[in-house]
């Protein structure tokens, strides 16, 4: 099952399983792909995934985050961009680029930014985001949005990526549209279901124009929300939202299943289902909460504004012992975190679906495509680049596998990216930095 062929819209997935979309610090600083994103996204082509979904490439020049990823926002990308994309390529793996915006989600600047508090409307939040409050984008902001979004698609397939996918979770800015706990507009882009969707479905029709009708065009969409986790930023989230229900549950399933059939309809070939509100978190990333790591992004960001001063001084106070149970509430490593909600989209939607979330060993990744098109993982083959070529090879579980820590996840806006679990080197740190700065080797992939 693992090793079976797919083809959608054109694209022939080599098999079933993906990488899914994962960043770090390997662009330059203005979002101009490298030698080192290059050979860090070849790193799993050569390991056997049947297709790679890239890392969110930002669409808004202002709002680029974090640092040192890539870009799509100027046509000054397109050129670098085409040749490595064609070097990715050239061993028959597809390459789709996941396309995206923060909004108030951003979390890296040079300096404070206005423009990095853009969202669907004003409040506050405690986790995500630097700005001391979000603020509500005006219509001819949102439509600059939209127009942003069709370019990027259009320098994505220019430079020779076989698909787009557009991110409609992970508290960026479309979901901060979607979300009825965060979209309290009255106007034409909030007050009820269709008028929250109404940015997703501009942006998706923008784009389809953009790509033309034999483009793959993916989105990224979260079934539910779970508003209330973690519930360290659930509880300083304001203002509360009623409805009490959107504060607390966000979307149901009914509602985004509803999206999903717009979706179809609209002609959107793929979706990618996953459930959550932010990142980290514990929907999308299940596993362990990453204390340490939390901290020194916050510590790294507290120069950025009052909220994020707060936010570091508070993490620094607070014992880890009693910091770490409070904050890892409803935390926990779970495989296939969202399949239920995976398998109803391909039910009722009758699209091809990816499910994400947890995925590591062979029998749980046969068990989510017994019930989808496609899995999809990151943090596994951080861990194990060749994960698949194991399997084809008979192996059943990685020799050392990832542990869901989280610390790749939270170390992505501040260090190399690699894993960062001792327990998987057995203490030898000397081994473990030698596998992060070779996924940072700008001259080779990864052995």
């Amino acid at each position: 099952m693992i090793f079976e062929p797919r083809t959608i819209k054109n694209v022939t997935f080599r098999n079933r399983v993906l990488r899914s979309s994962v960043g770090g610090r390997m662009a330059a600083y203005d979002g101009t792909v490298t030698h080192v994103w290059r050979n860090f996204e070849r790193t799993f082509a050569e390991g056997g995934v049947g297709g790679i979904i890239s890392t969110t490439f930002s669409t808004n020049r202002r709002r680029q985050t974090p640092f040192e990823y890539p870009s799509l926002s100027e046509q000054r990308f397109v050129a670098p961009l085409r040749e490595h994309v064609a070097a990715i390529r050239e061993g028959g793996c597809p390459y789709i680029i996941q396309i995206g915006d923060p909004g108030a989600a951003t979390q890296l600047s040079l300096f404070g930014e206005s423009a990095d508090a853009m969202s669907s409307s004003s409040g506050f939040e405690f986790l995500y985001g630097y700005r001391n409050r979000r603020v509500p984008m005006s219509p001819d902001e949102i439509r600059t949005v939209i127009g942003e979004f069709a370019d990027a698609a259009a320098r994505a397939r220019e430079a020779g990526a076989d698909g787009v996918e557009i991110t409609a979770e992970k508290g960026y800015l479309i979901h901060q549209f979607l979300n009825p706990g965060l979209n309290r507009r009255t106007d034409a882009w909030g007050g009820s279901a269709d008028r929250r969707f109404r940015l997703l479905e501009e942006i998706v029709t923008a784009v389809r124009r953009a790509v033309g009708p034999d483009y793959l065009l993916g989105v990224r969409l979260a079934a539910r929300d779970f508003n209330y986790l973690p519930y360290a930023n659930f509880l300083l989230r304001f203002p509360w939202a009623f409805p009490l229900r959107h504060h607390v549950y966000g979307n149901d399933l009914k509602t985004t299943l509803a999206y999903g059939k717009r979706l179809k309809a609209l002609g959107v070939d793929l979706l990618h289902v996953v459930t959550g509100t932010g990142f980290p978190g514990p929907k999308g990333n299940p596993g362990a909460f990453p204390l340490r790591e939390i901290k020194l992004f916050y510590n790294a960001t507290r120069h950025l504004g009052t909220k994020a001063a707060l936010r570091a001084s508070l993490l620094n106070l607070v014992p880890e012992r009693i910091a770490l149970p409070l904050l890892s509430i409803g935390w926990r490593e779970a495989a296939g975190v969202s399949l239920e909600e995976a398998e109803a989209f391909r039910n009722e939607v009758e699209l091809p679906v990816i499910t994400n979330g947890g995925y590591q060993s062979r029998s749980n990744i046969e068990l989510g495509l017994a019930r989808c098109d496609f899995v999809s993982m990151a943090r596994a083959l951080i861990a194990t680049p060749d994960l698949l070529d194991r399997y084809r090879d008979g192996a059943g579980e990685p020799a050392e596998p990832c542990t869901f820590c989280n610390r790749c996840c939270a170390r992505s806006a501040t260090s190399p990216l690699g894993c960062y679990e001792p327990k998987r080197y057995g203490g030898d740190l000397d081994r473990m930095v030698r596998e992060i700065m070779a996924y940072n080797n700008p001259v080779r992939a990864r052995p």
